[in-house]
């Protein structure tokens, strides 16, 4: 017996595609592809609180930055509250004479572009 072993040659490139592909019709009979899922009816609430959670914006989930990036933009509370009426710090938008003739050229000329 061990005199046939020794003397066995290596399977060559054609044997060992056909032991592959043998080896691989064996495991597809046997694997079932599942597409179909569903949620545990006992454990639903807590599934759908994990995913309340899994999107909420971090500074709502941690108490502190988790990454040196969430450090840029923690704190999203201003400095100084906003005083409408002091001119200082709020500058609102305003319409003078050359931004409304400009708009009003922007709207004709947009007029023009889509009618041709």
């Amino acid at each position: 017996m061990a005199a046939r072993a020794r003397d066995k040659e290596p399977p060559d490139l054609v044997h060992q595609n056909q032991i592959f592909c043998e080896t691989v019709r064996k495991e597809l009979r046997c694997q079932r592809l599942h597409t179909e899922y569903g949620l545990n009816p006992r454990k639903r609430a807590k599934f759908l609180n994990l995913i309340h959670y899994a999107a909420l914006e971090p500074t709502k989930k941690y108490t502190e930055p988790q990454t040196e990036s969430q450090e840029i933009g923690w704190n999203t509370t201003p400095l100084v509250s906003v005083d409408r009426t002091d001119r200082r710090l709020y500058f609102p938008c305003r319409n003078t004479e050359i931004t409304k003739y400009m708009a009003a050229m922007w709207r004709l000329k947009e007029q023009s572009e889509n009618m041709q």
